[in-house]
């Protein structure tokens, strides 16, 4: 519109000036002969021509106030209208504007209606930020002081086994959970993950608030992994086989992923160096309720003494321990630990009743330099069998039998053949995914990353015989004393940072079978896994 009307106006301008000199050029000629040199003829040519152009700029005053008229009305749904550049105070691209005496075509310019006042002004809403993080997907609030992700993984396994008396070869979905993390504020962290596929306990895996004081005093209260010993803090998308050692099996909470209601007390002391937990939980497998008026309290150290230091030989070697203390009840019906391994091939132990106290006790060390991992742990647990008695009837009544002790151990190493660096607690970064999307730090398309792994896990447990010579119940009870150990020969394959394959030999030796007619022998069982995760 600005531009037309400036157009239009030149034109006038023009039309105007072109007329005035040519009414100065006969006025000059007039005055070297006043009378004589103008004939009628070119006086009344000169009149025609200047009604003409007074027609045409009567013309062109029309055109423009017509077309002011109409964008004002198409513009009256926009709260916009026309106003004259002398009307605007400060117009853009010069001094304030004033009208012109004697002038009746004035210049227009389109202007946005302004705000009647600050309070009328509608408040703009700043939308929410979504993206990748290149690890999970967020959605975080404008001014960043919330933020929550989706974050699940998927376990799909075959196994094949291969022995007398071992499980039938069947696929499994070994682990489905999908959840959230997140935190609000600067103190607060929070998250909700669920296994569809649970078969033991509640699908509600981990529900816990984190409130972070300081780095080195934080408060964690939910149901979440009780912090007792290495691979308890190791996540199921970071383990180095499909499945934990042998020492596992004496974790708190082994029933239900090692998880339990509780409240936990940790920090991390002078940037990591050290870090330690303190917390008490039911004990109970899951969301059972307690039974007894003692929770189970678990403590954990462990330290990092290079880890500030330039000493890349030291600087990612770990030790600590953890140490337990709980209460079985045999009102209850409490059974000592299951003896049934982790791939599921076999129980060496038979569970018995226990009652009294539990006790647990944990060391750990962790040593990585470069694609070069390894892990140990040895974790030794006593329970008591206070007043349980016999199980045959008329036995031992309500006598205190032996406690069960019982002790495991757990060594493995991993190497990267690709040259990857091993995080303790994570998926290394592939250099070459096999497909995409891209690992975050890579470099192209490849075979992805391929770690090799052997480890060596044994436990051990021993019930003690009891003679009983009373009177009216004598009675002897026997000794279970059994241990088990195995070979484990891994290869993990990362086709990508979210997508891993693994495959593992697993040899293990049942040399003093608890099953009747269970033979001693040595199982093989093949194990493979496609995990992906988000």
């Amino acid at each position: 519109m600005r531009w037309l009307t400036t157009y239009i106006v030149f034109l006038m301008f023009f039309a105007t000036s072109r007329s005035l000199a040519q009414t100065q050029e006969p006025a000059d000629k007039a005055g070297t002969s006043a009378s004589a040199s103008a004939s009628k003829e070119e006086v009344n040519q000169l009149r025609s021509e200047v009604a003409a152009q007074r027609k045409t700029i009567e013309e062109l005053k029309a055109i423009v106030l017509k077309l002011a008229e109409d964008k004002s009305q198409s513009s009256a749904d926009n709260s916009a209208r026309v106003e004259p550049t002398a009307a605007i105070s400060n117009p853009v691209g010069g001094a304030p504007a004033t009208a012109s005496d004697g002038v009746h075509l004035m210049n227009t310019v389109l202007l946005e209606q302004a705000p009647q006042s600050p309070a009328a002004t509608p408040k703009k809403d700043v939308p929410l930020t979504a993206g990748w993080n290149g690890e999970h997907f967020f959605i975080k609030s404008p001014d960043g002081q919330f933020s929550i992700s989706p974050y699940g993984y998927v376990d799909t396994d075959y196994r094949a086994y291969k022995g007398d008396g071992a499980p039938a070869d069947t696929f499994l979905v070994r682990r489905a959970r999908f959840g959230f993390q997140g935190n609000y504020g600067s103190h607060f962290d929070f998250a909700l993950l669920t296994d569809a596929n649970s078969t033991t306990g509640a699908i509600v895996r981990d529900v816990y608030l984190n409130v972070r004081v300081r780095p080195e005093f934080q408060f964690q209260a939910g149901q979440f992994k009780e912090p007792f010993a290495q691979e308890t803090g190791i996540g199921a998308t970071n383990l180095d086989f499909v499945e934990r050692g042998l020492q596992s099996l004496l974790y708190p909470c082994s029933g239900t992923a090692f998880r339990c209601p509780g409240i936990t007390l940790h920090g991390d002391i002078d940037g990591g160096v050290m870090q330690w937990w303190a917390g008490a939980f039911n004990g109970r497998n899951g969301v059972a309720a307690n039974v007894t008026d003692e929770p189970e309290f678990v403590g954990r150290v462990r330290f990092y003494p290079w880890r500030k230091t330039s000493n890349d030989w030291l600087k990612q070697f770990a030790f600590g321990g953890s140490i337990a203390h709980g209460r079985s009840r045999g009102l209850s019906a409490d059974q000592s630990f299951s003896g049934t391994l982790p791939d599921a091939t076999y129980s060496f132990f038979p569970q018995l009743a226990i009652n009294g106290p539990i006790e647990r006790y944990e060391g750990e060390f962790t040593y990585i330099k470069g694609a070069f991992a390894m892990r140990g742990e040895y974790v030794q647990m006593q329970e008591q069998r206070d007043g349980v008695g016999s199980e045959t009837p008329g036995g031992l009544g309500f006598q205190t039998l032996p406690g069960i002790g019982a002790k495991a151990w757990n060594i493995g190493a991993t190497y990267l053949l690709t040259g990857e660096k091993r995080p303790e607690n994570g998926t290394p970064r592939v250099k070459h995914p096999l497909f995409g999307p891209d690992t975050p730090g890579g470099t192209g398309r490849g075979w992805g990353a391929w770690e090799l792994g052997l480890r060596y896990s044994g436990i051990q447990a021993n019930a003690p015989a009891a003679n009983f010579l009373g009177f009216f119940t004598p009675g002897f009870v026997p000794q279970f004393d059994y241990h088990t150990d195995q070979f484990t020969f891994g290869v993990n394959w990362y086709l990508n940072y979210w997508v891993k394959y693994q495959f593992n030999v697993n040899l293990d030796r049942l040399e003093q079978p608890s099953t009747t007619g269970q033979l001693p022998q040595t199982f093989t069982v093949l194990m493979q896994e496609l995990q992906f995760r988000f």
